[in-house]
């Protein structure tokens, strides 16, 4: 059997930071860093020296490209990894300009947590803090692509209130003004914080002022709850690599052994499964993991599934529950487009479901959301960093299922063939089927498009 995590103990939370270009996501991380002893004494030496007297730029420890250090903005994404006696962390820094939205887009999907970093200074910048404060559109977008892409806690972090006259009513009127927000999107934020990233305000340790009585940054970080695949929907898992007989067997003595990530549900030695797109039906004989033989593996983790029979499965294909896996070649979808080149109806794209390519084309733009407005309104087309909803047909069938209940079996890449840019990340909202089934789809919004 699989060894259980030790009861008290925690899993690791993934968290990526995010939100508008300089409003100090690498400063943040790398303030965690250092606040919880996680930088070697070499790495904080070369900072020493390169500051030369100056305040240590803390920023450098995730800024890792050469054009990062040049220009001095955030381009991949970076990933640090640092624990504390309560948890140990895995913490993406997504970049904060608009052309690189796609590698943030590329850290929201895997995490557990985002924290949506807000510059005080930028939006109250000549502002009366007893007035709505305006967002920056980037802080906007991120936080609606978090939300989309069904990361579990989002946290606002108002940074840099050192720099401003009177931090106590700027955060007061930041904090408003992102709880409106997150209303009117319909989400609630895990929470809102005052930080320095700079100086370590309420980073690791609690702020002691009268306005705020919250937990610090690190403090919320470690009460987060790791989000999980559903253990209890029917097994699903999309076939990866098929691994040819293990050493010391011969071709006939030993089935192959369909390597994959389940997606949901667990599985069992004796368990009948059922393939896509095949429809052949076999039970499960063996369970491998790393090396081992095991007698059930639950979602989230990889595996190797022998079958007692020998039945045509390949890359791209899928295994699960008989029934978990409905082909449909039509759905509704949530689409961030990425691309400069923009999403127009009837044009060809190369969808990556799984581990399988399939032609599709974009049939119907329903809308597009107002990032400003949060109203949903009539598009011709989809610019780049544009959320919408669209309609889409594909050349062949896939197991699909909402975003919402099944993350891989409901997110699709977007790949122009012409240029092989990736154009888009996809999220089923339902299937023709379903949709009649529920009633009318979900907008981004929650919304219907105004007239």
């Amino acid at each position: 059997m699989v060894a259980s995590r030790p009861a008290g103990v925690q899993p690791a939370l993934r968290f990526l930071t995010a939100g508008s270009v300089d409003d100090g996501k690498s400063t943040l991380i790398g303030r965690l860093l250092h606040d919880s002893r996680a930088i070697l004494s070499d790495q904080l030496e070369s900072l020493q020296r390169r500051a030369a007297g100056e305040p240590v730029d803390l920023s450098l420890l995730t800024d890792g490209l050469e054009a990062e250090r040049e220009q001095g903005i955030t381009i991949d994404v970076a990933y640090r990894y640092f624990a504390t006696p309560a948890r140990k962390f895995i913490i993406a820094d997504a970049p904060g300009h608009e052309q690189y939205t796609r590698n943030m887009v590329t850290a929201a999907a895997g995490s557990d947590a985002a924290v949506v970093l807000v510059d005080i200074t930028k939006v109250g910048r000549g502002a009366r803090y007893d007035q709505p404060l305006e967002l920056l559109p980037q802080t906007r977008r991120h936080a609606l692509l978090a939300q989309l892409l069904r990361v579990p806690s989002i946290v606002f972090a108002v940074n840099k209130l050192d720099a401003v006259p009177d931090p106590a009513r700027a955060f007061h009127a930041a904090r408003t003004a992102l709880l409106a927000f997150a209303h009117q999107a319909g989400f609630t934020p895990a929470g809102v914080v005052p930080v320095s990233a700079l100086r370590g305000d309420n980073i690791a340790t609690p702020l002691d002022v009268p306005w705020y009585g919250g937990p610090s940054l690190l403090q919320l970080l470690e009460s987060l709850p790791a989000g999980g695949s559903s253990h209890e929907a029917p097994m699903r898992m999309p076939v990866q690599f098929v691994g040819r007989p293990r050493d010391g067997q011969a071709a006939g003595d030993a089935p192959r052994v369909l390597w994959g990530r389940l997606a949901q549900g667990r599985v069992q030695v004796g368990d009948e499964l059922e393939v896509f797109p095949n429809g052949a039906k076999a039970r499960v004989r063996e369970l491998l993991r790393a090396g081992r033989a095991v007698a059930q593996v639950d979602a989230g983790a990889s595996a190797g599934v022998v079958l007692d029979r020998a039945i045509d499965v390949s890359r791209g294909d899928w295994v699960g529950a008989a029934g978990s896996l409905p082909g449909t070649a039509a759905f509704t979808a949530n689409l961030a487009w990425l691309d400069t080149e923009p999403a127009t109806v009837g044009r060809r794209y190369l969808v990556r479901h799984g581990h399988r390519w399939v032609a599709a084309r974009i049939v119907a733009i329903e809308h597009r959301l107002d990032i400003h407005t949060l109203v949903p309104a009539a598009a011709p087309s989809l610019a780049v960093n544009d959320i919408g909803q669209v309609r889409v047909e594909l050349q062949q069938a896939l197991p699909l299922l909402p975003y919402s209940v099944d993350q891989a079996g409901g997110a699709l890449i977007v790949v122009d063939p012409a240029t092989h840019r990736t154009s888009g990340a996809m999220l089923v909202l339902a299937t023709p089927s379903q949709a009649s089934a529920t009633g009318p789809l979900a907008t981004l919004s929650g919304r219907s498009v105004q007239a």
